[in-house]
C-alpha cells in the first residue's frame, strides 16, 4: 500500500492569520522574506498580513511573483533573502507565490541550477532540508500550503515538476477571508483546479484508501454541497469560501496518491508562453476528456464519485463536469482559450514525459495524448 504522510500543521479557520506572530516565533523566525505578488500588495492584502507580524519583526517584501513561477523569478527571490540576511519565508498567495516561494526555500540550501532537482528524473532525491517556510493560501485551489510540490518554468522553458517532502511547509495558515474578496473567474478555475485534484487522487490506480476517502470528501463538499458555485456565484458566503479551503487542501493531500493526464495535458499546454493560460482553468477544460478516456477502467469509482458529487443517473461523469464548466463561466474547450490544431503536435512529448502521467488511470501514449488533445480541442 503507498504511504501518506501528512507532517505539517495545517489550520483552516476564518481569523487563522491571527497565529501567524506565535507561528514566526515558533519556528524561530525574526526576519521573513514574504513571497508574494504585485496584485496582493495593491489590494492590501500584503498590508493584512504584515499587521499580524510583531513589530520588532524585520519583514522584507518580494512581490515579483509571475502568473508562472520561472526560474528566473525564483533567483529573484533568493537573491533578495539573502541580501537582508532573512531567516525563513512567508509564502502569501496564490499556487504561483506558493511554488516561487518552495523554489527559493531549495536554492537556499541547494546548488543552482533548478534543473538538478527534476522530479521527472529522480532530482527530488537530492533535495535535502530547505529554508524553513510558513504557506498562507489566498485561493482555494492549489492545496500547495499542504503538498510536497512545486512547478517551475526553468530557464530553458520548460514547466518542470519539483517534489520532496523536505519541500512542505513547516506551518500552514489557511484563513478562508482572505479568499473572499476573489473575482468570479478566479474563484471558479482555482476551484476546479481542486476538483480535478480530487477527481485525478480518486482515479488513480495506487492502493491508498486514506488518500482515496479524503478525495471523496473533498468533491462532497465542493461539488455535492454545492460550495463551488455558491462561493463563485457570492463571493461573501463565507461558509462557501470556508468549504472550498477545505477541499483544496484536501485535494493537495489526496493526490499524494498520484494525478493523471489532466495535470500533464495542462502543464503542457501551460508552456506555451504567449497565451500565458491559467493553470485551474486549463485542468477544467481538459477533464472532461480524461474522463472519458479513463471510464473503462474506473470499475465502481464512478459510482463513489457520482454518489459524493451528486450526479443524477441519468447524466455521466464528463457530462457533470462539463455542465458544472458551463455554470461556472468557464471555456466549453481548447479552441476557446486559443490553442490551435498546431499547436498540438509540441504538447505532446512534454505530457508524456511529465511525471503525473505514470499514475494516470490507464496507460497513455502518445497516440493517447493525441486524441485526448483532439477531443479537448471542442
Amino acid at each position: 500500500m503507498a504511504l501518506i504522510t501528512f507532517v505539517n500543521q495545517c489550520h483552516i479557520e476564518h481569523g487563522a492569520i491571527g497565529m501567524l506572530g506565535d507561528t514566526l516565533k515558533q519556528l524561530g523566525i525574526t526576519r521573513p522574506l514574504i513571497c508574494t505578488d504585485k496584485g496582493l500588495v495593491n489590494i492590501g492584502v500584503v498590508d493584512t498580513i504584515r499587521a499580524r507580524i510583531p513589530n520588532d519583526v524585520d519583514v522584507t517584501i518580494y512581490d515579483g511573483t509571475p502568473e508562472n513561477p520561472t526560474e528566473p523569478a525564483v533567483k529573484d527571490a533568493v537573491r533578495m533573502y539573502q541580501e537582508n540576511g532573512c531567516d525563513g519565508i512567508i509564502a502569501l498567495g496564490g499556487g504561483s507565490s506558493m511554488d516561487l516561494a518552495k523554489g527559493a526555500a531549495l536554492l537556499l540550501t541547494h546548488d543552482e541550477p533548478l534543473i538538478e532537482y527534476n522530479a521527472a528524473t529522480g532530482g527530488g532525491a537530492k533535495i535535502g532540508p530547505v529554508a524553513p517556510m510558513i504557506a498562507i493560501p489566498t485561493t482555494s485551489g492549489t492545496g500547495s500550503e499542504v503538498s510536497r510540490g512545486a512547478v517551475i518554468k526553468t530557464e530553458d522553458g520548460r514547466k518542470l515538476i519539483f517534489s520532496s517532502p523536505n519541500m512542505i511547509a513547516k506551518v500552514s495558515l489557511c484563513d478562508p477571508e482572505l479568499t473572499v474578496g476573489l473575482p468570479p473567474l478566479l474563484t471558479a478555475a482555482t476551484g476546479m483546479d481542486a476538483v480535478t485534484h480530487l477527481m485525478e487522487a480518486v482515479m488513480s490506480p495506487a492502493e491508498n484508501p486514506p488518500a482515496e476517502a479524503i478525495g471523496l470528501d473533498g468533491l462532497w463538499r465542493a461539488v455535492g454541497q454545492g460550495n463551488l458555485i455558491r462561493a463563485t456565484e457570492n463571493g461573501g458566503d463565507r461558509e462557501a469560501r470556508k468549504q472550498m479551503m477545505i477541499a483544496a487542501t484536501e485535494g493537495a493531500l489526496a493526490f499524494t496518491k498520484g494525478l493523471g493526464a489532466v495535470h500533464a495535458m495542462s502543464h503542457a499546454a501551460g508552456r506555451i508562453d504567449h497565451l500565458n493560460l491559467h493553470h485551474g482553468t486549463l485542468n477544467a477544460v481538459c477533464l472532461p476528456a480524461c474522463l472519458r478516456y479513463n471510464h473503462d477502467v474506473l470499475g465502481d469509482k464512478i459510482a463513489r464519485m457520482k454518489q459524493v458529487m451528486e450526479v443524477p443517473d441519468s447524466q455521466s461523469l464528463d457530462q457533470a463536469i462539463e455542465a458544472l464548466n458551463a455554470k461556472l463561466g468557464l471555456p466549453a474547450n481548447l479552441s476557446e482559450m486559443g490553442i490551435t490544431a498546431d499547436m498540438v503536435p509540441g504538447m505532446i512529448e512534454p505530457a508524456l514525459v511529465d511525471p503525473t502521467t505514470r499514475t494516470n488511470a490507464k496507460p497513455v501514449d502518445a497516440t493517447g495524448f493525441e486524441a485526448l488533445y483532439q477531443d479537448a480541442m471542442g
